[in-house]
């Protein structure tokens, strides 16, 4: 595999660490504002993300190259009111689409095709987080001034569970 390459997917996965870490960070937020469906949807985007990171790790181990962990950033963010951490998280979103974005670049500029077709499962996920991220932004400024909405969205997040990723390494 290219180096360049193998160094790209080394720092998603600690890319993908960070982000787990950035919702921990929201889970705490909206937890100390007793919001549990939204500490919940947080929790379980926590969750998500550090099985990215795994899978990452996986496909790297698989191909023979040598993972190396950094430390992961504290997050930068402060979250003054209910909508802060939302738009973090949807602006957050569109930064790891770019990265995974970049990946595929170097990959079909250097014929890999295979990490190719590993990475469109993560294109096609990050299509999914950012339509999630950005209906959380939109549903709350519809809907979350409102007591019984906010409530409302709450309940929903509440309900949320968590599911493994579907790539099989």
């Amino acid at each position: 595999m290219n180096e360049k390459i193998a160094a790209l997917l080394n720092q998603q996965i600690n890319k993908e660490l960070y982000s787990a870490y950035l919702y921990l960070d929201i889970y705490n937020f909206y937890d100390s504002l007793d919001l549990d469906g939204y500490a919940n949807y947080y929790m379980i985007q926590a969750q998500e993300e550090r099985d990215h990171a795994l899978l990452f790790m996986k496909y790297m181990q698989n191909n023979g190259l040598k993972v190396t962990l950094d430390a992961i950033d504290k997050p930068d963010k402060e979250f003054h009111n209910i909508l802060d951490p939302l738009e973090a998280a949807a602006e957050h979103e569109r930064y790891v689409t770019a990265l995974i974005n970049d990946i595929y670049h170097e990959c079909h500029a250097a014929k890999d095709y295979r990490t190719m077709k590993f990475l469109d499962w993560f294109v096609d996920e990050q299509m999914e987080e950012e339509d999630n991220a950005d209906s959380m932004v939109s549903r709350y400024k519809l809907f979350g001034g409102d007591a019984k909405g906010l409530y409302s969205l709450d309940q929903e997040y509440a309900a949320r569970v968590y599911t493994a990723p579907s790539l099989v390494l």
